[in-house]
C-alpha cells in the first residue's frame, strides 16, 4: 500500500464531498429495500433504531428541530482515527477501550490536575442539550448531547493572566485506532479554542449522547462540542487539555491551511475552495436547506467576533 506523508496529501483525497452523499444514499436505499447493513456498534447500551429523542425544546440552549435518529448519529461519523469513510468509525472501533480514562489539565493555570473520567461528573452537573451540528463537507444533524459546560472546568482550574487559548489532544493508540497507523493526518489529533470561546456557555465537554454513554465511534469517552463551528473542531477521545499564551496549531491547519482555518465558524458566505457552504443536507432528508450564520447560534456567539474579518479569519 502506498502511504503519503501528511504534507503531501490534500484533504480532497481524503473526503471528497460526492462520496459522502453517494454513500448515504446507498445506505438509505439498502435500508428501504430491506437489505440491512452489518454494523459493529461499539457501545454497551443500545437504543432501538426507530427510537427518537423526544421532540421539543427543553432548555434555554436547545433547538426545537427534530432530532436525528440514534442510528444516524452512530453510523455516519467523521473519526479519522478509525478510517476516512463515514461507516468506518462504527465498524472499526469495537476494540477501542474507553475505560479506564484520565484527562490531564495543564499549562497556564493555577490548579493543574489529572482527572479520572469516573470522577469528572462529580464536581460538574451533567445535562442534555439538543444542538444543531454542521460539518464542513455540507451535511448536518441534530444531536442530543450529554455533558457539562467547558466553562465549569476552566473556572475550576483557574487560568492565569497568560492563558489566551485552550488546546486539546486526542489519545494516541494506533494498536486500537487503525487510522493512526496511516499518515493522511498528523497524530495525535490537535484542536484549540480562544479562551472566550471556551468560556461561552454553549461549549460543552461531552460524555454521552441520546442519554447513553458516548459510543466509541462518537468520541468515547470524552469529547468537545462547539455547535457554531464546523464539526471537525469537536475533538474526540480527549486525554489532554492545555492552556497556552500562543494560538496553537491544529491538525487540519497543519494538513491544509488554505482550506481549514483556526476559527472554523459556520459561515455560509465563505465557501470552501471546492464547494459552496451556502446550503447543507440534513442527514435523513432529501432536499438541501440554507445554512445559517454561526449555524443559527449568532445571538449567543456573534459578539465574540465583532470587528473581525471572518473571511480572512475563517
Amino acid at each position: 500500500m502506498l502511504v503519503k506523508r501528511a504534507e503531501d496529501i490534500k484533504s480532497s483525497e481524503i473526503t471528497p464531498e460526492h462520496l459522502y452523499f453517494n454513500r448515504r444514499e446507498f445506505i438509505r436505499a439498502a435500508s428501504a429495500a430491506g437489505i440491512g447493513l452489518a454494523s459493529a456498534f461499539a457501545f454497551t447500551e443500545s437504543v432501538p433504531a426507530d427510537d427518537r429523542w423526544p421532540r421539543g425544546k427543553k432548555g434555554p440552549y436547545d433547538t426545537d428541530e427534530e432530532v436525528s435518529t440514534f442510528k444516524e448519529i452512530t453510523t455516519y461519523n467523521n473519526f479519522y482515527e478509525f478510517g476516512v469513510d463515514k461507516g468506518d468509525p462504527s465498524q472499526n472501533s469495537g476494540s477501542f477501550q474507553p475505560k479506564p480514562w484520565s484527562v490531564r489539565i495543564e499549562g497556564e493555570i493555577k490548579k493543574p490536575a489529572t482527572y479520572n473520567l469516573e470522577d469528572l461528573p462529580k464536581p460538574f452537573k451533567l445535562e442534555d442539550r439538543i444542538y444543531r451540528m454542521r460539518c464542513v463537507e455540507g451535511w448536518s444533524m441534530v444531536i442530543p448531547w450529554r455533558g457539562f459546560p467547558l466553562a465549569d472546568l476552566v473556572k475550576k482550574v483557574e487560568p492565569t493572566s497568560k492563558a489566551k487559548y485552550v488546546t486539546f489532544e486526542t489519545v494516541y493508540r494506533p494498536e486500537q485506532m487503525q487510522g493512526q497507523k496511516e499518515r493522511y493526518l498528523r497524530w495525535p489529533y490537535l484542536e484549540g479554542l480562544r479562551l472566550d470561546e471556551a468560556l461561552n456557555p454553549l461549549t460543552l465537554l461531552v460524555t454521552g449522547v441520546y442519554g447513553k454513554d458516548l459510543p466509541n465511534q462518537n468520541g468515547a469517552p470524552f469529547r468537545l462540542v462547539i455547535p457554531w463551528k464546523y464539526g471537525f473542531k469537536g475533538i474526540k477521545s480527549i486525554v489532554k487539555i492545555r492552556f497556552t499564551e500562543q494560538q496553537p496549531q491544529t491538525t487540519w491547519m497543519l494538513a491544509d491551511p488554505d482550506e481549514y482555518g483556526f476559527y472554523s465558524n459556520v459561515n455560509p458566505e465563505v465557501d470552501h475552495p471546492r464547494w459552496s457552504q451556502k446550503t447543507e443536507r440534513r442527514i435523513g432528508e432529501f432536499f438541501k436547506r440554507k445554512t445559517l450564520p454561526f449555524n443559527g447560534y449568532g445571538d449567543q456567539v456573534g459578539s465574540m467576533y465583532a470587528g473581525m474579518d471572518l473571511r480572512k479569519l475563517f
